[in-house]
């Protein structure tokens, strides 16, 4: 007779279990696929994955992420190959064919309890937008990730495409739990790029260059926090990682949870 043993970490999250994917790219493709997966396989109960992207797949996106179908819309595209994998569970798959802005951000991102956002966009100005809304949610979970790219920064400095990190704003009843995300990064308090719906269909298609092991990494570091949190488990509220150093590191505790 085999023994049976609970498992280390499980999704204990209150009210309706609803998780929103913004940005559809390199990172955020892997974190749906795979999160999707997860939900299916480990969490017995009804959960709602909601796809955030404006944008298209182009030809140069072949690179770095699964592409269905050139010239479609990437939720769309990505919410009919893992909604006809998974028709049969529990997990429901809906897309957003739109790119979050400010005029549409509170009926995108209403929060409540048991709803994160996991914010995968490349730009600095998303992450401020969607940063300043979650400060007025009563009850939220986002979880912001991305890496460095290649090549030169706006300051000059020349980017190896391995490092990056992952940021936690945590908010419960109105009062935050963990730190906004704008708080200790005043490129993303300040930014100095644009969001994709101010940009040009040319801007557009002028996508940094990443390296697709990053990605995957930044990826695994987004859910395995997101799991944390949903497990009542996170103690942090910043990570950072670095592929070429075979590094990661928990930064800022959270009150009463020392970094382990």
């Amino acid at each position: 007779m085999k023994s049976k043993t609970a498992p280390l970490l499980d999704v204990r999250l209150p009210g309706d279990l609803v998780v929103r994917i913004i940005g559809l790219g390199g990172i955020g493709q892997i974190v749906a696929t795979y999160l999707v997966r997860f939900l299916r396989g480990s969490v017995r109960r009804a959960a709602k994955v909601v796809l955030y992207d404006g944008d298209d797949f182009e030809i140069g996106n072949e690179s770095r992420m699964s592409v269905a179908q050139l010239y479609e819309n990437k939720a769309a595209a990505l919410k009919t190959r893992l909604a006809g994998e998974y028709s049969t569970s529990q997990v429901t798959v809906l897309a957003v064919e739109q790119f979050v802005t400010p005029d549409n951000i509170e009926r995108l991102v209403p929060g409540g309890p048991g709803e994160s956002v996991l914010l995968c966009v490349d730009n600095h100005a998303t992450r401020n937008l969607v940063g300043e809304h979650v400060c007025g949610l009563d009850d939220i979970c986002l979880i912001s990730g991305g890496n460095d790219g290649v090549g030169p920064d706006s300051g000059g400095t020349v980017r190896h495409g391995t490092a990056g990190n992952v940021q936690v704003h945590l908010r419960s009843a109105g009062r935050d739990l963990a730190p906004p995300i704008t708080e200790f990064h005043p490129e993303i308090a300040n930014p100095r790029d644009r969001r994709p719906d101010e940009q040009s269909c040319t801007d557009l298609l002028e996508s940094v260059p990443q390296i697709l092991f990053t990605n995957l990494c930044a990826a695994s570091w987004m859910l395995n926090t997101w799991l944390l949190y949903a497990s009542g488990e996170l103690h942090f509220s910043e990570l950072v990682f670095d592929t070429y150093k075979a590094r990661a590191m928990p930064l800022m505790p959270l009150p009463g949870r020392p970094i382990r």
